[in-house]
């Protein structure tokens, strides 16, 4: 008898109920806090926004401002914010090492298998190409919004704004990207 098959919801299922999706949660949110240049970026985008330098706009109440500024803004906010996360989850010398060998961990656990399953490729060995972009577990690189306009299940649809994924991030090919 083969061993038994673990799907993604089952390793996502554990790392859910043990916390870890928690503290991996706060762990980014920390980070983004600390990260000094979207700080700085969002400073500016208020510091340059129309509304803020509309005149009369001193005569608005803290709330009309706060709406309006919210209106302007919020979306290259979050796409800053955005890109800043996926740089975080796919940097492998860090948080993204860090969910890799985290996920491989539970799989592991939940296969009866010993970890590691993939080798790991020193800096010496690895190519030069490989260390600009995130190294992968697999050969293949698709883009996040490959992956999402591929999936076959539909379950990914594109949504009226796309996804706040740049184009220059990869992520990892699976055969479930988004369940």
């Amino acid at each position: 008898m083969g061993s038994p098959v673990i799907s993604p919801e089952d390793v996502l299922e554990i790392l859910m109920n043990d916390g870890t999706i928690d503290a991996i949660r706060l762990k980014i949110i920390n980070q983004l806090k600390a990260n000094e240049e979207l700080k700085s970026n969002t400073i500016k985008m208020v510091e340059q926004s129309k509304v803020l330098n509309t005149p009369g706009a001193e005569k608005q109440t803290k709330r009309e401002l706060f709406d309006a500024l919210r209106q302007e803004l919020e979306t290259p906010v979050l796409e800053k914010a955005s890109i800043s996360v996926w740089e975080l989850i796919l940097d492998q010398n860090g948080l993204g090492k860090e969910i890799s060998d985290t996920v491989e961990r539970v799989f592991c656990q939940l296969s009866g298998r010993e970890p590691p399953l993939l080798p790991k490729m020193s800096s010496e060995t690895q190519p030069e190409k490989e260390k600009e972009v995130a190294p992968s577990t697999s050969s293949k690189k698709r883009s996040f919004n490959d992956m999402s306009k591929d999936d076959a299940d539909g379950v990914a649809q594109e949504s009226g704004n796309g996804p706040l994924v740049p184009e220059n991030i990869t992520a990892v090919s699976s055969p479930n990207p988004r369940k």
